[in-house]
């Protein structure tokens, strides 16, 4: 009885420890997701009070997500003749993205939506798990096709940096059960951004990063574009009529002589 008494004690001793990090875990997650609601508010604001002054028409593509995209300064003019809108905000996660999806997406009535995140979710104190990463990527479809059905959705995978050489494992994971879960929809699509920059030896250059090592260079955009830009166009053929940018978008001469 005072053997078995002992050994209780000695699992309770063990448990509790296990437990209160579990705990936590949980109470930092769920701490992390409500500033965050509230850490990017001035953000969608500024694009708010942007969409009054210069209105977006609806039909075009909207990319969003965390900084890789809203770094991307040069978008409108790597897209041409496709009509973009970046509504990125450094830093943010997938459960920023689904908050604000309705202020960010479902508000300019996209054609598409191409969506980049889950690195910082991967990355930052508190870290999701890859099978974490892969739910926030199911909502975000949800959230999209309840609202708008035919609007289609380009997944980027998570990129590998320098900077976060460590967790590429994880993100490799995620971007794989993000792909199978894609795979399963209407309308939906994953793009991969990531392996094609890494060398034969499965290495990443330095030249695709600015200097943080961490944020894509003009090089590095400059791939996207050639994997993301034809893809688009492709799956995107039937709506070309309202994907072209206003100075793009040819005449209805030209359209009538073309056959289209």
């Amino acid at each position: 009885m005072p053997n078995t008494y002992l050994r209780t004690l000695r699992r309770s001793a063990l448990l509790w420890p296990l437990l209160l990090l579990g705990m936590v875990g949980v109470s930092f997650r769920q701490f992390r997701a409500t500033v965050s609601a509230q850490e990017w508010e001035s953000s969608i604001r500024a694009f708010e009070r942007q969409d009054k002054v210069h209105p977006v028409p609806p039909g075009g593509i909207v990319f969003t997500g965390s900084s890789s995209i809203a770094y991307w300064s040069s978008l409108a003019e790597d897209m041409k003749p496709l009509a973009v809108i970046n509504r990125g905000f450094g830093g943010s996660e997938y459960t920023d993205v689904n908050h604000y999806a309705d202020r960010v997406v479902i508000a300019y009535r996209p054609v598409a939506v191409v969506v980049y995140a889950g690195d910082n979710d991967l990355a930052s104190p508190g870290r999701k798990s890859a099978q974490s990463v892969a739910r926030d990527v199911q909502q975000f479809v949800q959230i999209i096709h309840s609202k708008l059905p035919e609007t289609w959705i380009f997944v980027l995978s998570i990129k590998p940096s320098i900077a976060r050489w460590n967790v590429w494992p994880e993100m490799k994971q995620a971007n794989q059960l993000i792909q199978e879960f894609l795979r399963t929809q209407d309308r939906a699509a994953f793009i991969d951004v990531a392996s094609p920059m890494l060398d034969q030896r499965g290495r990443l250059s330095d030249d695709l990063f600015v200097a943080d090592a961490l944020h894509p260079s003009a090089k590095c955009y400059a791939l996207w574009t050639s994997l993301i830009k034809p893809i688009l166009l492709e799956r995107l053929a039937s709506a070309r009529s309202q994907l072209f940018s206003p100075q793009e978008r040819p005449k209805a001469s030209d359209a009538t002589a073309s056959g289209h």
